[in-house]
């Protein structure tokens, strides 16, 4: 990841950021890229949640890293905020 996104980005988390860098190295990560005015993609995020959560819960090491395609940053906050998961900044 740390290739991909840049070692120094800071990933978005309900409580703060995390570095890319402190991802773990074990486990899967995904890139969700999805969009507040896509209505295909406000279907499906529910259910992903409903997935991550539940892979989580099992102990399984998922992380999911949110890349918004909105077209403002409180369209992407506004979703994000409806997401368990990490995102990459709106303006990366």
């Amino acid at each position: 990841m740390d290739a991909l996104l840049g070692q120094d980005t800071q990933l978005l988390k309900k409580d703060g950021v995390l570095a890319v860098s402190d991802l773990p190295k074990e486990g899967v990560i995904g890139l969700y890229f999805s969009a507040h005015w896509c209505p295909p993609c406000r279907g499906f995020t529910p259910k992903l949640a409903e997935a991550y959560n539940k892979i989580r819960a099992n102990g399984k090491a998922l992380e999911i890293i949110f890349v918004s395609s909105d077209k403002d940053e409180k369209s992407f906050a506004d979703y994000h905020a409806e997401q368990p998961w990490l995102a990459l900044p709106f303006d990366k």
